[in-house]
């Protein structure tokens, strides 16, 4: 100790003499921009916000002009390198993993409580005994009604350390009192895979929303199931699917393709390519395939269909995709942020790029579904525009196309009446599964002991409840006539039942029954069957 005391004026001095040989290097009469200034470009930025924070009159919420910055800046890259705040990444990180954390329920607030809509299948909360209609007023003794709550403090409740428990206090119609569970939370799926199906004898149909860290293994479950139950025909949906992880979509088409073939290329901006190749695992290779596309298929969904098509394997059903052919990486911001940065371009097997242009800015790129409407490409195949530059030619002579998403083998036109569509948004935006919770409040009774197989065969849709929904949405004031769509209107509504009773799966099997795209599948292969009799 006496030997530090000695040295400590030493190191007083030193330091003393570090602060006044930095303070001669800086210039007090300078102005604000040369104190904060230094020689990189790159902390221009930083210096902006140090003056906002420091010199501007009003005291101004910096984070939030962060947030605008980085949006404002990836906004003029592309239309696919996205900024992700904090408040949102834990949300998107759930829906790329698969699974998050928590009691297992998926729910309303309604009425200023929380109303289960339905007790996921294998979770905890199903395990514990909660059913849909529940309400959950109480978590650990925090109260979760009344005025002023939101989706994101209930969240905050319900989710939680894996294994770690919550103590619920539940209303349940026609219990007088509360009824108390613990709930241990567990990882809970976030499903990509909606539904698994025979749609006849031989032919199965799964369908993907998105690709995610799950979505392979979901996928393989569901095919192994379905060809253990006989299929030899597969009808893989990927309408609607705006993408996802690249190494999920690989190993997907990867089922289908026979051993070293091309599936993927993609190039960074130095011209470094990297090339993905089929293996020999594939359990699909010699069973046919039919994948469906739509306007809404993105990224990864073009991916697989790019693969097949390009491989001549199996047959692409519906209309042109999306057209997105960049890849993104995500980057930490430091801050709990992130940016999905663009850091590659990917080709199909044949060397096209299906990346529509995006020159004339966001708004214009994502305003092109109102482009194919008015130019009649939703409608008939003779609309698409095509450019001959941009042909390619598949190993067995097929001609195909870059320039803008994939163009279907087989294309079937979609009804753009303002009633279908309409319609098609009541039923899939939820707005429809509000109402039929609403239903089911006073009407749940009704359906305990109704199995799956029961309702599907015998349940139908009153005109009374048809009609219920027609008032509900106010069609006639925004003079809409649903009439000469009423079958469909009772399917949809059956649908959106069967969803909250029993899931994703009876959801899709009941939309599915009169799907054009589906039955313009099964009218081919019906033809191939009378080409082999005759």
């Amino acid at each position: 100790m006496s030997n530090l005391k000695k040295y400590v004026p030493v190191m007083l001095g030193i330091a003393l003499a570090l602060g006044v040989y930095i303070g001669s290097k800086l210039n007090f009469k300078d102005s604000t921009e040369k104190i904060f200034a230094t020689n990189s470009k790159k902390d221009k930025l930083n210096r902006l916000i140090d003056y906002i924070d420091y010199e501007y009159v009003d005291e101004v919420n910096t984070d939030s002009i962060v947030d605008v910055t980085v949006n404002g800046i990836l906004e003029n890259l592309d239309p696919h390198s996205v900024y992700i705040p904090v408040n949102q990444y834990e949300e998107n990180a759930d829906d790329m993993r698969g699974n998050f954390v928590g009691i297992g329920v998926s729910f309303y607030v309604y009425q200023d409580s929380i109303a289960v809509i339905r007790a996921i299948k294998g979770g905890p909360a199903e395990r514990a005994g909660i059913k849909g209609g529940d309400r959950i007023l109480f978590a650990d003794g925090k109260k979760l009604f009344g005025e002023g709550i939101d989706r994101d403090s209930i969240s905050k409740y319900l989710k939680g350390e894996i294994n770690s428990k919550v103590g619920l206090k539940v209303h349940r119609k026609g219990e007088s009192d509360l009824m108390d569970f613990t709930v241990k939370r567990k990882r809970v799926p976030l499903v990509s895979v909606d539904a698994t199906y025979k749609v006849n004898d031989d032919i199965g149909y799964i369908k993907v929303n998105r690709f995610s860290e799950t979505t392979y293994a979901e996928f393989h479950e569901a095919l192994d199931e379905l060809i253990d139950r006989g299929i030899t025909k597969l009808i893989l949906d990927l309408r609607n699917n705006p993408g996802g992880y690249i190494s999920a979509a690989e190993q997907i088409a990867d089922e289908f393709l026979s051993d070293d073939k091309l599936m993927l290329i993609t190039r960074n901006k130095n011209g470094e390519e990297s090339r993905s190749f089929a293996s020999d695992r594939g359990d699909f290779e010699t069973g046919e395939i039919y994948v469906l596309i739509n306007e809404n298929s993105a990224s990864a969904s073009e991916i697989v269909a790019g693969a097949l098509q390009d491989n001549d394997k199996g047959t692409i059903v519906g209309r042109r995709s999306f057209g997105k052919g960049l890849v993104q990486r995500e980057m930490s911001l430091g801050d709990g942020s992130a940016v999905r940065l663009t850091i590659a371009r990917y080709y199909t097997p044949t060397g096209r790029s299906i990346q529509r242009p995006y020159g004339q800015g966001n708004g214009a790129y994502f305003r092109e579904y109102e482009d194919r409407y008015r130019n009649g490409e939703l409608r008939s195949a003779d609309s698409i525009k095509v450019a001959d530059s941009l042909k390619f030619v598949t190993p067995m002579g097929k001609v195909v196309y870059g320039g803008g998403g994939i163009t279907p083998d087989i294309f079937v036109g979609k009804d753009t009446s303002v009633e279908n569509e309409t319609l098609d948004y009541v039923t899939r935006s939820g707005f429809m599964s509000y109402f039929i919770f609403e239903h089911l409040e006073k009407n749940r009774a009704s359906f305990e002991g109704l199995s799956w197989e029961e309702f599907l065969t015998t349940y139908a849709v009153s005109d009374d409840l048809a009609d219920e929904f027609v008032a509900y949405s106010r069609f006639e004031d925004a003079r809409i006539d649903i009439s000469a769509y009423y079958d469909d209107l009772k399917q949809a509504l059956k649908a959106n039942i069967a969803q909250q009773l029993y899931g994703p799966n009876a959801y899709e099997r009941i939309l599915n029954m009169d799907d054009p795209m589906i039955q313009k599948v099964i009218e081919v292969e019906a033809l191939k069957g009378q080409r082999l009799t005759d």
